[in-house]
């Protein structure tokens, strides 16, 4: 049997640069993304770096959100190949990079999706990503539906955007508030006024340079000030604060 290469939405969006809404999952819940990907949000991203996913459970959260309405997004633990390759070949299409500081280390990222001669992935024949060999061209086609969005956290990130925003293969850098906070010496504070500068000055850059410019951003007005302002990979908040603001304040509403 033969099917098709799989379409990446949010790769396209992108491409044609409209604005993206999405949710961090970090529940490690595959029920939880079934209920979350058909709210509405254009893509879901499911982390393994600060949440404990193991690979089976990234599985079992790509198959409940199929079909669902929303693109998802996995971020590997580390910029490390052998992790980029297990979550390719269990179906994923949009990477989240963690830490990528230089041009090098975004050339990397982009070879761990690529087979050669393109890059560095490894090759097996059969696969979820493949749809268990069905997809006939896949060794050929597979890196035109894979998005690869590259985080920018630190200092040296910030001095490296045009660099790192011109390596081939690379579709989005996006900007992790909490530790780039931590980075430019105000830890926990994202709304420093030397952060929130350096944010706004990142993502002129960004965009200047032809790469959708993304940003988690879970306060409504954070989110807001900055899809207005150019950024159009935003992400509005995650599973896990909604549960535990959500809860706390129906707690509340019956407390004493």
């Amino acid at each position: 049997m033969k099917v098709p290469l799989p379409v990446n939405p949010l790769k396209h969006a992108l491409l044609e640069g409209r604005s993206q809404i999405g949710l961090w999952c970090s529940l490690c819940s595959n029920l939880a993304a079934e209920v979350i990907v058909g709210a509405g949000f254009d893509w879901i991203l499911l982390d393994t770096e600060h949440a404990p996913n193991d690979l089976m459970q990234v599985v079992s959260q790509l198959q409940a959100m199929t079909g669902g309405g929303a693109a998802p997004v996995v971020r590997p633990a580390w910029n490390d190949l052998v992790l980029i390759k297990r979550i390719l070949d269990a179906g994923a299409q949009s990477l989240l990079v963690p830490l990528v500081q230089t041009a090098d280390e975004a050339r990397a990222a982009v070879a761990a999706t690529r087979y050669p001669p393109r890059g560095v992935r490894g090759v097996a024949s059969i696969h979820r990503g493949n749809r268990f060999a069905r997809v006939k061209d896949y060794f050929q086609r597979a890196h035109e539906e894979i998005c690869v969005i590259v985080q920018i956290e630190t200092r040296a990130a910030l001095e490296n955007i045009e660099a790192i925003a011109a390596v081939e293969g690379v579709d989005g850098l996006f900007i992790g508030p909490s530790d780039l906070s931590a980075s430019l010496g105000h830890l926990g504070d994202a709304a420093h006024p030397e952060v929130r500068a350096a944010i706004e000055a990142a993502g002129r850059r960004i965009r200047h340079s032809g790469k959708a410019a993304g940003i988690l951003a879970p306060a409504e007005a954070d989110a807001r000030h900055w899809l207005a302002n150019g950024f159009n990979l935003v992400a509005v908040g995650s599973d896990l604060n909604l549960l535990a603001r959500t809860s706390e304040a129906l707690a509340a509403k019956f407390r004493g």
